[in-house]
């Protein structure tokens, strides 16, 4: 065995993770930019259909088709990644996604030009989503391609790191916009103001942080990693061929062990702020629906809203941000602690336990989320059950950033790793919402069919890991995918 010291990395660590982190962060910022506002806005100005569950579901269905993008952006910059090097993708990536989000900050609305604004609001929608497909696995690569040996996971939890940044970020501004335009008459409501342009704030100031995000990734340089597959001539012709005649064991085990974490995420991002926001009582949600009908111009039926009606917590928006905040605080607390502890004991083993617990923790939905006779015992349930599925949360992103790409060799790492995580978007995060809307109207405004959803998803997801091999040991400069280079 060699005992020469290792070459010095090609990227310096400060740089690596800022790269990683920063990216992530944008991309993440931009995406749940649009998550916030297909909950608050979008089903007003967007799909005004005059039923609000309708509206809510057409705003979670163009949010959902990102997510039917996101392979095809995989595809494409995985193609490129594996091909030409990860850092031209990333920043084409970041650039695609910032321009697609910027430009939904200038849309307008249905007032304005009717159902073609819908459809620009798709288009830009897709864009994004097929940004994000790109995203993730380059940023995973440049975290855990320069990482010292046996701190890969924790390397890998960098990027990772940006989803709750990025969340908190995007909300935070909303939250800070909803403050200084607030409804003259009922804080529960949206002002004038905020309908007509503090929507589009966030979307817009997306353009500042891309180019605080394009500056730090032009500084990146190759892996060695990477250049050591160009010189073995590892590189292949079709990355996508090879991933689908060599690995696509991998592809489907990678695509269902990310399941759970994409259903886990988009409920407890999505689901619990429609839930937790919607009026608790008829009269209520009466009253606002038909605020907004009046101003739209459109006439009200409220014999038949309150027909369709099916209730939530009525937490006031502001309120019930803050409280996710919070959640996803320790969100990113242990998503940081899972790394060194996969590193430690392996990424199944971790993942395993973590997965188990979210099956137990699906069952809980009623015990959780129901209103309680006293409004502060109910604000500190569903405040322990955020902060409870974002711990978990944390403890199963965290270890993707380096579970996913170990499963691949390094000449199809981005490709491979690209199209299981966003493979599993459709599955888990494109649908996890609309499903829930139903589930939670099918069970009379109670929360346990969606939680019983999130068991059986993480059931599948465990059974992934069961049959997963352990890869923390796996030796990247080994793993090149030379062998497969052979059968062009």
């Amino acid at each position: 065995m060699s005992t020469a010291s290792a070459p010095a990395p090609a990227n310096p660590r400060s740089r690596v993770i800022t790269a990683s982190l920063v990216g992530t962060t944008i991309e993440f910022y931009d995406f749940y930019a649009y998550a916030t506002a297909a909950v608050l806005v979008f089903p007003i100005l967007f799909f005004p259909t005059g039923n609000d569950t309708t509206s809510l579901l057409a705003s979670f269905g163009v949010f959902g088709a990102a997510m039917v993008a996101r392979p095809i952006g995989a595809v494409v910059f995985g193609h490129f990644g594996d091909k030409f090097g990860r850092k031209a993708t990333l920043v084409a990536s970041l650039l695609t996604m910032g321009i697609a989000t910027f430009l939904i900050g200038l849309l307008p609305t249905f007032q304005q030009i009717g159902w073609v604004a819908a459809l620009l609001l798709l288009i830009l929608r897709l864009a994004q989503g097929f940004a994000l497909g790109g995203e993730w696995s380059g940023a995973a690569l440049v975290a855990t391609e320069n990482a010292p040996k046996g701190k890969r996971a924790w390397y890998g939890t960098f990027p990772q790191l940006g989803a709750p940044l990025g969340f908190i970020i995007a909300n935070l501004l909303f939250l800070s916009i909803n403050w200084l335009l607030p409804h003259a008459d009922n804080p529960a409501l949206k002002s004038e103001a905020f309908l007509s342009w503090g929507w589009r704030v966030p979307f817009l100031f997306s353009a500042v942080m891309v180019i605080i995000g394009l500056w730090v990734r032009l500084k990146l340089v190759e892996s060695d990693t990477f250049k050591k597959a160009e010189e073995k001539g590892a590189i292949r012709k079709l990355p996508l061929a090879t991933v689908f005649r060599h690995h696509w064991w991998q592809l489907i085990l990678g695509t269902f062990i990310m399941l759970a974490t994409y259903v886990l995420f988009y409920l407890m991002t999505n689901f619990t702020l429609a839930y937790g926001t919607k009026a608790a009582d008829v009269d209520t949600a009466s009253a606002a629906a038909q605020a907004a009908a009046e101003a739209a111009g459109r006439p009200f039926d409220a014999a038949a809203f309150a027909e369709q009606f099916y209730p939530g917590l009525g937490f006031g928006y502001t309120d019930f941000v803050v409280m996710q905040i919070i959640g996803v605080v320790f969100f990113g607390i242990f998503t940081l602690l899972s790394g060194p502890i996969a590193d430690a004991v392996g990424r199944r083993k971790l993942l395993l336990w973590v997965t188990g617990l979210i099956i137990v923790f699906g069952l809980t939905f009623n015990a959780f989320l129901l209103p309680a006779l006293d409004p502060k015992f109910t604000g500190a349930l569903v405040q322990a059950f955020l902060v409870f599925g974002f711990m978990l949360m944390g403890a199963t992103f965290g270890p993707m950033g380096a579970l996913l790409p170990e499963l691949f060799p390094t000449n199809v790492r981005y490709t491979g790793s690209a199209i299981s995580y966003n493979v599993s978007s459709i599955l888990g995060a494109a649908v996890a919402p609309l499903i829930a809307v139903w589930l939670w109207e099918l069970g009379d405004g109670a929360p346990w069919l969606v939680g019983l959803y999130l068991s059986a998803m993480a059931v599948l997801t465990f059974l992934a890991l069961v049959f997963a091999p352990e890869t923390k040991d796996r030796d990247y400069e080994e793993d090149l995918g030379v062998a497969a280079s052979s059968s062009r």
